[in-house]
């Protein structure tokens, strides 16, 4: 764990102000603060990390998915405009039952990374108005995005 004076105070103040309303695991990777999170918790803590002014977390960098064979993670890479610090917010779901809330009431922008999750992942960001496909085509079979997506072998000629 590598972090700055700026990171640690971040760290305690996420500790501050989430801890107390949430179960999390707070670390840190790098030179970013990293909170880990139920998944029915997602949408309350993202709406608390952009309206408290003291980490007013207004940006979301980034959503994405990870396939670990036995979960899926979802990551919200937020960013503070104003402040210039920078957290990740993780969850972890079950392959067989992957949904969480959306964010875009928090963040519009988080419309096409739902998509795009869902399109890949088979992710169901519930309460999303509108997860029709963003990359893939209507009734396309399956998510490419998982390891156990299965791949045609193709030969060099």
């Amino acid at each position: 764990m590598t972090l700055d004076e700026t990171g640690e105070a971040l760290s305690a103040l996420v500790t501050e102000i989430i801890s107390p309303k949430f179960e999390v695991e707070i670390g840190a990777a790098i030179d970013e603060v990293t909170v880990t999170v139920k998944p029915e918790d997602i949408p309350a803590l993202c709406l608390a990390a952009r309206d408290d002014e003291r980490l007013d977390f207004n940006y979301l960098r980034c959503l994405s998915v990870v396939d670990y064979n036995d979960r899926l993670e979802v990551n919200y890479h937020l960013f503070s405009l104003d402040k210039r610090h920078k957290m990740a917010v993780k969850t972890n779901l079950s392959p067989d039952d992957a949904v969480v809330g959306t964010v875009i009431e928090v963040w519009a922008g988080a419309d096409w990374y739902e998509r795009e999750g869902h399109d890949l992942f088979g992710v169901t960001f519930a309460g999303h108005p509108n997860l029709v496909p963003l990359l893939l085509y209507e009734g396309f079979e399956g998510f490419p995005g998982l390891k156990s997506f299965p791949f045609h072998e193709y030969e060099e000629w």
